[in-house]
């Protein structure tokens, strides 16, 4: 792999199920698979094997009809887990085994109940055991950004020597800050070279819990990360995790503070989202960056008349080039008289300045009483001078 290519990990179909409201049913699993293969994910994290039948049958049934991405299977670091994600990805053309324990004293002590030696030969027997099965073994120490550094690089040693050939360190609980887990991963890397010499992938995997999962997913790619773990519309535990979409974007408009290819098509980013929404019980909230339903709408006059003038003026990217079929200008009691024209142009009328302005009076004044003005609305302002001389209707806007 190129040391400038950052391969995706979508986890949208085992982390982001867990979140409440979105379990799928074998088959929306794999209708999400396709998506996701369309979009161009190096990785579908299909699943835990062991959780229950329901996701060892979806798992199976994605590695027989997926053949681009790598499918990879969660396993504890348990005998039985990881022969049970061995035998869920059997078919895959390219398969993958993720193997996590825990890494911070608060887990070990209060959630596994084994010490720090015990953890460390799980380790390891858990990374061998993985690597005797497939060729592709990923190890992430659970709550890695609360654990006690010197430990945690005892872990990963432990792991790469082992044959894991992707370290994901993951901020489970959404604890870290860009800066901190931009340092774990420098870190890390100094303190272990077997993971430059053998060409071993470190791995970012963020919630939100505190906001910044994507900031801080952002900042282990710029310190060396070359996989990234995230889902589609952040879905996941509690907050959710590192929203694909948005990574995906960051990369591609920052390029000049990045410097990284992906394999995304972030023209599928969009219908991807809705694919995902139509599936689970909720879309994104309207205001979440890329997908949401006002990533690309405007009501203010002074956005709006900027925009007229020229889109770059409030918009960073083109709607069309994360899949989104055009810029929205909201008419409200914030837009301007540039914005009504515009609309009214668009509805098939041309009005003179002084026309305008009296219909931009009737319009503030109706804006003020109702939340959403429609094109009805508009059409009933107008005096029947102005509607006499309608000329052909544009569906839609520039």
């Amino acid at each position: 792999m190129s040391t400038d290519h950052v391969a995706f990990f979508d986890t949208t179909l085992r982390d982001g199920e867990q979140s409440p409201g979105c379990s799928m049913t074998t088959q929306e699993k794999l209708t999400m698979a396709h998506a996701l293969e369309d979009l161009g994910v190096d990785i579908i994290e299909a699943g835990f094997a062991m959780a229950s039948e329901g996701d060892f049958a979806a798992i199976a049934t994605i590695t027989q009809a997926i053949r681009k991405p790598r499918i990879a299977s969660l396993a504890r670091a348990k005998t039985e887990d990881i022969e049970m994600a061995a035998r869920a990805i059997q078919f895959a053309g390219r398969a993958r085994i993720h193997v996590f324990l825990a890494a911070s004293d608060l887990h070990l002590e209060y959630k596994l109940k084994i010490s720090r030696e015990q953890a460390l030969d799980l380790t390891g027997e858990s990374v061998r055991l993985a690597r005797s099965l497939v060729d592709d073994v990923e190890f992430s120490p659970e709550d890695a950004t609360r654990a006690d550094r010197d430990y945690l690089v005892d872990m990963v040693r432990i792991a790469v020597d082992a044959g894991a050939t992707t370290i994901n360190m993951p901020d489970t609980v959404g604890y870290t800050t860009p800066e901190e887990y931009g340092a774990m991963f420098r870190e890390v890397r100094q303190r272990i070279p077997a993971i430059d010499e053998k060409g071993v992938i470190l791995s970012s995997h963020c919630h939100d819990d505190l906001g910044l999962a994507v900031a801080n997913s952002l900042a282990a790619i710029a310190n060396g990360a070359r996989q990234v773990e995230c889902t589609i519309n952040g879905i996941g535990e509690r907050a959710g995790n590192a929203a694909l979409e948005e990574i995906a974007a960051a990369l591609f408009v920052r390029g000049d503070r990045y410097g990284v290819s992906t394999g995304i098509k972030l023209d599928k980013l969009y219908p991807t989202s809705e694919v995902l929404g139509q599936i689970i019980t909720f879309k994104p909230s309207p205001n979440k960056a890329i997908v949401g339903a006002n990533a690309f709408a405007h009501e203010s006059g002074i956005h709006q008349h900027g925009m007229l003038a020229n889109p770059l003026c409030y918009e960073i990217m083109t709607p069309s080039l994360v899949g989104v079929s055009r810029t929205h200008l909201v008419l409200g009691k914030h837009s301007g008289r540039a914005a009504l024209r515009h609309r009214l142009e668009q509805l098939g009328f041309t009005v003179s300045r002084e026309e305008l302005q009296q219909t931009y009076y009737r319009f503030v004044a109706l804006a003020d009483r109702k939340k959403n003005i429609y094109d009805q609305d508009l059409v009933g302002l107008l005096p029947d001078s102005i509607r006499e001389r309608r000329s052909e209707p544009v569906s839609e806007l520039d």
